[in-house]
């Protein structure tokens, strides 16, 4: 039986109800490709048409690779997602190589975690306000510079020593922090000003699949690079994919929007979506959950100390454990989209936690390559589940009018998530010795759970999204 057709999108109303579960700015859009519209026939009053009358046609929905502009901003988003992905590792793989010390990838974290907490909301009240492309145009192009100053370093450094050499590399990841911290809400905010409404949808889901699948082969690919050519080789790659990524998203047309109303100062605006969220309890433990979970408990900053002294594997290894987690996060986001659920939504994202801190702790004992890649596609996977939870459930607790300022204070959140949680990775590391911290990272995530199970029992017993609110 065909769903009411829904003028929203174009969509059916059972998928209208799905893209609204999930959001159109949130971080679940692998699983998007199986909710794209689908020719839908028009519903007539008889249930089939008369033998002197013709069927109607049903209605044919464009590709969206017909659009010039889209392919140009995906492929010029996707040489960008492939060179920080590719500096990452490298980056993590010559600093650590460099000065044998867990502090220095500690620090390498916090080069980047600062800026972008100093410049995340100024940026997002600037892109409110001012055209995305050439502001986004501009990060890219600031992140090549980086690119090509790690290239220089890398040239320099037999020359200078690795002291001056670190040091170097330091600053030049403040710089990269700066240009991230536009780059971010840019990217989220540009696209509906590239294709049309009704292709919204497909156009997310066509985006985040490439992103991800460029998640797991950028990794791979640096750890390669650097294997057979050398810091220098993987540099250089950079500098010649941002060098392409401008010119690419030159040539995007992108339709004008009016500026909205702006009232108050930035920080007053902010400061009313903080207030929300502290009296909100569904969106505070939510987002607050990923922030401690991930902070206390994430590996990624150990992978270049483990590749090196505990698997014996190498810069290929190296990239292969970081391609590892997206690998399980794209098969978990393609089972979801297969098998969606809307039922016992909150204890399943605080299990998909609990699986993603054993699986971690599963991590942090191995000593050997294949169980402990598998240990990180399992965390992989349950990371996805919780973020496909997590994003619907802010998303039906939020209002429209509080949407956007929620989402930059997520946003905030994430990054801290990450960047800081690096720098807490290393200096646990320094202190305890690799293991031991990781393996305390670990359990801290179980403790988190069981603490945010007490503390926020609304989320804890929640039953479907649409209960949020």
């Amino acid at each position: 039986m065909l769903c009411p057709y829904s003028e929203e999108l174009h969509l059916p109303l059972c998928q209208k109800v799905l893209y609204r579960t999930i959001g159109a700015g949130a971080c679940v859009a692998p699983f998007f490709p199986f909710f794209l519209p689908i020719p839908v026939f028009p519903v007539t009053d008889s249930i089939t048409p008369q033998p002197s009358e013709e069927a109607p046609a049903p209605p044919s929905t464009p590709s969206i690779f017909r659009h010039t502009s889209f392919v140009a901003f995906l492929l010029a988003r996707l040489l960008a997602v492939v060179a920080v992905q590719v500096q990452a590792v490298v980056v993590a793989w010559q600093v650590y190589d460099w000065t044998r010390s867990p502090m220095s990838l500690a620090y390498a974290g916090l080069a980047q975690f600062l800026p972008m907490l100093v410049l995340l909301l100024p940026a997002g009240d600037l892109i409110d306000r001012y055209a995305r492309k050439p502001i986004l145009a501009m990060s890219w192009a600031i992140s090549g510079l980086c690119s090509g100053l790690l290239l220089w370093l890398a040239y320099a450094q037999p020359q200078q020593g690795w002291v001056s050499g670190v040091q170097g590399i330091y600053a030049v990841l403040v710089l990269f922090g700066c240009a991230r911290a536009f780059v971010g809400p840019a990217l989220q905010s540009i696209l509906p000003q590239i294709v049309p409404r009704e292709q919204l949808a497909q156009a997310l889901a066509t985006n985040s699949m490439l992103m991800r699948s460029s998640a797991i082969a950028g990794p791979l690919l640096g750890g390669v690079l650097y294997a057979w050519g050398g810091a220098e080789l993987a540099y250089g790659l950079c500098l010649l994919c941002f060098a392409l990524a401008v010119p690419l998203l030159v040539m995007v047309q992108v339709r004008p929007v009016a500026p909205g109303l702006v009232t108050g100062s930035m920080w007053q605006r902010f400061g009313a979506g903080i207030t929300f969220i502290r009296n909100k309890p569904m969106v505070l433990g939510t987002i607050s959950l990923d922030l401690f979970a991930v902070l206390l408990g994430g590996v990624i900053a150990l992978l270049p100390i483990y590749a090196q002294e505990v698997l014996h594997v190498g810069p290929e290894g190296l990239g292969a454990l970081r391609s590892a987690m997206a690998l399980g996060e794209v098969g978990a986001g393609l089972y979801l989209s297969i098998r969606p659920f809307n039922r016992r939504v909150g204890p399943v994202m605080f299990a998909a936690v609990a699986v993603f801190g054993l699986a971690n702790l599963v991590f942090s004992l191995s000593t050997v390559f294949a169980l402990s890649f598998a240990a990180l596609m399992v965390a992989g996977a349950a990371d996805m589940v919780s973020v496909y939870v997590r994003g619907a459930l802010v998303q039906f607790a939020t209002p429209d009018d509080m949407r956007g300022r929620v989402n930059a204070v997520n946003m905030l959140f994430i990054g801290s998530s990450n960047e800081l949680g690096e720098f807490r990775a290393g200096t646990s590391a320094a202190w305890l010795g690799t293991v031991p911290a990781a393996v305390v990272g670990s359990l801290c995530t179980l403790g988190v759970v069981g603490a945010w199970m007490a503390m926020f029992k609304p989320l804890r017993r929640v039953n479907r999204f649409e209960e949020a609110f």
